[in-house]
């Protein structure tokens, strides 16, 4: 199949795209290039330019109408840059997105897979949640990954649109193959800037909140190898119309799901920190912090859904995530230097 996939060249799109590619299908990418990469674009359909261009998407149309699905990542993700500057978000990831689905419609696509966020989930009390878990989202980035699926929900009740968002927790890790990774030169997620402290590019890690009410003390996520990741977004595409048609036998009606995408267990702060060095072999210097803007105390996945209607779960560990990112962290800085 022929999958158009937005914000392509990022970290998760382009890992995703390796994983349609290898499963026989063609991705058309579409990315403006503001914080993706172009090495990871090479050799591929790639459009460079804007969601909201909607000259450009006619076009990706016109040369492609026999794209059969769309996958929309192109969003920012920075939390505590969501807080700073909240307009920006609202702009990029819901005004953008909504003129990306007028276009869609205009185009009689049918199928949709939206890269959600489990940063949607009310994690002040609960350590699991399921999709039927109470919502909450702790920062604007948060609220606009919640915005756009009630936008996509009910642009799916009053047409022939279908859409799955797919709630991710945490990717760490990189494609197997090593053909892309993490990139940003300032991460903010965590095994980033582990990796920045271990490679003597920053100072101490920063263990951010460490008075969460966790077993012990920091924050607690489901950190999911971006490979797994991937191959969930391959079997949503190859299971697209399954999915709803074994969603309708469970009960479940309309043309819209959600979907939790995890490991399905919690690691805590200090527990990846163990692992981390378990993984490498060595020491993280470390020391504690308060807590960032929007942080919470986070969760882990119930995935069952995701196992009954894509057919899909987790193969990869927490140290197998944290190794292919050591190799990928040490392949990217000597292809960076030569």
């Amino acid at each position: 199949m022929k999958v158009l996939v937005t914000g392509g060249a990022g970290y998760i799109g382009s890992t995703v795209c390796s994983a349609l590619k290898d499963a026989g299908h063609v991705p058309v990418i579409l990315d403006s290039l503001i914080t993706g990469q172009r090495a990871f674009v090479k050799d591929r359909i790639f459009y460079h330019g804007d969601i909201a261009d909607e000259v450009l998407l006619r076009r990706i149309f016109a040369e492609h109408p026999d794209i059969g699905a769309v996958i929309h990542f192109a969003a920012l993700i920075v939390v505590p840059e969501s807080v700073a500057v909240p307009l920006r978000y609202y702009q990029e990831n819901v005004s953008k997105s909504i003129i990306l689905f007028q276009t869609l419609l205009d185009h009689d696509v049918e199928r949709v897979i939206f890269s959600s966020s489990a940063s949607i989930y009310d994690t002040t009390s609960a350590t699991c949640v399921s999709e039927e878990s109470s919502l909450l989202p702790a920062s604007p980035y948060a609220r606009t990954k919640l915005m756009m699926e009630m936008i996509l929900e009910d642009v799916c009740r009053a047409s022939n649109l279908r859409g799955i968002a797919l709630r991710y927790f945490n990717p760490i890790g990189a494609d197997p193959q090593f053909r892309s990774g993490p990139y940003r030169h300032d991460p903010s997620h965590v095994l980033g800037r582990m990796l920045e402290t271990a490679r003597g590019r920053s100072g101490p890690f920063q263990v951010t909140g460490v008075d969460y009410p966790t077993r012990d003390g920091t924050g607690l996520r489901d950190y999911i190898h971006v490979w797994d990741l991937a191959l969930a977004h391959v079997q949503a595409v190859e299971q697209f119309d399954r999915v709803f048609e074994r969603a309708q036998a469970r009960g479940m009606k309309g043309h819209y799901l959600a979907l939790n995408v995890g490991s399905g267990n919690g690691v805590t702060v200090r527990e990846l920190i163990g692992a981390f060095e378990h993984a490498s072999g060595l020491k993280l210097p470390h020391q504690d912090a308060a807590r960032r803007p929007g942080d919470s105390p986070g969760a882990y996945a119930v995935i069952e859904r995701a196992r009954e209607l894509l057919g899909w779960e987790p193969r990869s560990s927490t140290e197998t995530a944290i190794r292919s990112a050591l190799e990928w962290d040490e392949r990217y800085h000597q292809a960076v230097k030569s």
